[in-house]
């Protein structure tokens, strides 16, 4: 075990922790993404459609919209998760100390 941290008791590296801090970056990027998508919905919902197809897609779009917000919820959640993880993985290399 020594005091390698790769193969330590704590088994983390400042390579895992920067991995850990991309993916929350990405998690973060798309849930910008979605955001958008989202106000693209709300655009559509916001046009008077006069034609049942009109209608029909205008409650299409707003399922969709609904399940959108849904994930959309879950995906802030996980990218929470996700930085709150990256912050801990650095406190404890902060804690027990870089690789010499």
């Amino acid at each position: 075990m020594g005091n390698d941290p790769g193969g330590s008791i704590w088994g983390v590296t400042a390579q895992r922790s920067a991995e850990v801090q991309q993916l929350a970056a990405r998690l973060i990027l798309c849930e910008a993404r979605a955001e958008e998508v989202l106000a693209g919905f709300r655009e559509i919902q916001m046009q008077e459609w006069q034609s049942p197809a009109g209608q029909a897609y205008r409650n299409t779009v707003s399922l969709q919209a609904a399940a959108m917000r849904r994930a959309l919820e879950s995906l802030h959640e996980a990218a929470g998760s996700v930085a709150s993880h990256a912050r801990a993985v650095l406190a404890s290399e902060c804690n027990y100390g870089w690789p010499s």
